[in-house]
């Protein structure tokens, strides 16, 4: 079969998450109110966060960004899965797969970076308390998330290009509800192994590093909290890790489970489903699990409400 490289004319499709016409209307409900919910709990977390000067240092200059990424991590997908429900439509262009793949690895990635961010910010609270304010300086702060962003960019548009150079035979069917970069290399008629190193490499930058410099964090974080006398003095210490470690035990445990089962289980189906928890159910949750365990937040929240 003659291979064709895919321009803007083309299309794919998007076979998303049932076949089954009357289960459609259901999960159009389903995704749309997790949608909904994930973009009003990161707006108000950002409104919090902007509207209350108590919550202008550098944990909370974290959190902010982290619910920016999350909503847009979330906007690459849904939207197009809940239109193509809506229209029962199951086509997507060239080019808004490659942007979808562009924002999927930009905002993914720029989670994980802020998630590392985040646990040295907790590392100097614990460890370095005196010198908090010198180290995590409003310079260093924005720093850090240029530097995130800057990261992303290239990552996203690494694999942005590693997608683009592919070749398509007449098979454009995807058995997912997104572009998935795994998905669409087995589409491709064209030698993907150059594509799997360098994809491969460059997960590691977004993914493993990150993943590394939360765990040595959160080892430091333990080893200085073991030292504290008091069993008070522990859990307090200890309490302020736990919105942080709670969302990183979500993104990490949910996005092991996406390559997990993609790389045991040929199903499409099973790596679908953990693609939800990941893409979907975590972006929804992690303002909740701010919000819930942090008095600040509370504070902020109910000022907010009482306003409107």
């Amino acid at each position: 079969m003659e291979p064709y490289n895919l321009t803007g004319a083309l299309e794919f499709l998007l076979l998303g998450l049932s076949e089954d016409s009357e289960l459609q209307p259901t999960l159009f409900v389903l995704f749309l109110i997790i949608y909904l919910l994930t973009v009003l709990g990161n707006m108000l977390i950002i409104l919090a966060i902007s509207s209350d000067s108590h919550l202008h240092s550098p944990m909370y200059f974290f959190l902010y960004n982290l619910s920016l990424s999350d909503m847009g991590f979330s906007s690459t997908t849904v939207p197009k899965m809940l239109i193509n429900m809506q229209t029962h439509s199951k086509s997507i262009t060239y080019a808004a797969c490659l942007s979808q793949v562009s924002f999927f690895f930009l905002f993914g990635c720029m989670d994980s970076l802020l998630l590392a961010v985040m646990a040295y910010d907790r590392w100097v609270a614990i460890c370095h308390p005196l010198h908090y304010q010198v180290i995590l300086n409003p310079s260093l702060c924005r720093c850090l998330v240029l530097v995130s962003l800057f990261i992303s960019l290239v990552d996203s548009q690494v694999h942005c290009l590693m997608v683009s150079q592919l070749t398509f035979c007449t098979n454009k069917e995807i058995p997912h509800f997104f572009c998935d970069v795994p998905e669409l290399l087995k589409l491709a008629c064209s030698d993907t192994y150059i594509n799997n190193i360098v994809i491969f490499l460059v997960s590691i930058i977004g993914g493993f590093l990150p993943a590394s410099g939360i765990f040595y964090s959160y080892y430091k974080i333990i080893s200085s909290i073991f030292r504290v006398p008091s069993l008070y003095g522990r859990y307090k210490a200890f309490s302020t890790c736990g919105s942080h470690l709670s969302v990183v035990c979500l993104f990490y445990g949910t996005g092991l489970g996406v390559y997990l089962s993609s790389s045991v289980s040929s199903s499409s189906r099973e790596t679908m489903v953990a693609s939800i928890m990941y893409t979907m159910v975590v972006p929804m949750i992690n303002p909740f699990i701010y919000s819930l365990r942090n008095r600040d937040i509370k504070k902020a929240l109910q000022k907010i409400v009482k306003i409107t």
